[in-house]
């Protein structure tokens, strides 16, 4: 063996190594900033649901986040006072040390391509998680649960307060 190739190979290997044995924790070679010498970070799944949600609404052609249930409860919600619409309706998410899976359900609107609304997603839902949180996301599935037509009044919409018996 050269000496080209002995350096080579250290190189390869230290490049290679997962494993700090000071410390007896696996590390990735290109860790994030949520391991470090003096303690980690956790993000909770509440957090990466959220922004999930949130950069899930932000695509033009989601008319609505969740499934039937999920959004009858969204608008429930919506009319009760002192209560918030909720960021992570529709939005599933396991979250891992260094990577997180994403499940999002939605409503798209009529005329929108599926194919491409769910790409659209897909590609604002990871960069959102991996600029906000470091985390690696290895998948995100979108699931359409419904197509919202323009001319259609939603089922779950409060009875105006004027039609309301009293």
């Amino acid at each position: 063996m050269t000496d080209a190739d002995a350096v080579h190979r250290s190189q390869h290997a230290a490049a290679d190594s997962s494993a700090d044995p000071a410390k007896g924790i696996a590390l990735a070679k290109n860790d994030s900033a949520l391991v470090g010498e003096r303690g980690k970070t956790s993000i909770s799944e509440t957090v990466v649901a959220k922004i999930a949600g949130i950069a899930t609404r932000e695509i033009s052609g989601v008319y609505d986040v969740g499934g039937t249930t999920e959004r009858v409860v969204g608008k429930v919600r919506d009319v009760l006072p002192g209560t918030t619409t909720s960021t992570t309706q529709g939005i599933s998410v396991e979250v891992g040390e260094r990577q997180a899976a994403v499940d999002v359900a939605i409503v798209a609107d009529y005329g929108v391509a599926i194919n491409q609304l769910g790409a659209a997603i897909r590609r604002n839902v990871i960069a959102a998680i991996e600029q906000m949180t470091g985390l690696e996301v290895t998948e995100v599935n979108v699931v359409v649960h419904d197509i919202h037509f323009p001319d259609e009044q939603d089922d779950t919409e409060p009875v105006p307060e004027a039609n309301r018996v009293q």
